[in-house]
């Protein structure tokens, strides 16, 4: 009988029909489709999913108003979690959830590109702000 790790190994995107093939993407954008459509926050998912991942984009706060009563904003900066209303929020953690349902069902050496990607992106970012 196979342990746990051994059961994992077998379940694995190489025992799976590959998802990109031409021939059964259809099938495959269907299925995928209904998956999310059953998550919680399956609205979000799929819109996460058809429009691309939620853009964080900046804010400038108001400072101060002046005496005529208009508004005097600080300098722009980056908008984090914090700043988002529930139904940013919402969308932004079914963008998570969406890269995960993907990344599932994703033959490993396209997992291990997208990995690529993401691990030089966020060493971009980091060397950028040291």
């Amino acid at each position: 009988m196979a342990n746990f790790s051994e059961d994992i190994q077998c379940a694995g995107s190489d025992t799976r029909p590959p998802m990109l093939d031409r021939t059964d993407f259809a099938s495959w954008q269907q299925r995928i489709r209904l998956y999310c459509q059953g998550k919680e926050n399956g609205v979000n998912i799929l819109k996460s999913i058809d429009e691309g991942p939620y853009q964080m984009r900046t804010v400038r706060e108001t400072v101060a108003e002046s005496t005529k009563g208009a508004p005097q904003f600080g300098p722009e900066r980056s908008r984090v979690y914090s700043d988002l209303t529930p139904e940013e929020k919402d969308r932004y953690n079914a963008d998570i959830q969406a890269t995960n349902i993907l990344l599932q069902g994703l033959p490993k050496y396209i997992y291990t590109l997208i990995n690529h990607y993401t691990d030089a992106k966020e060493f971009r970012t980091m060397s950028r702000c040291s």
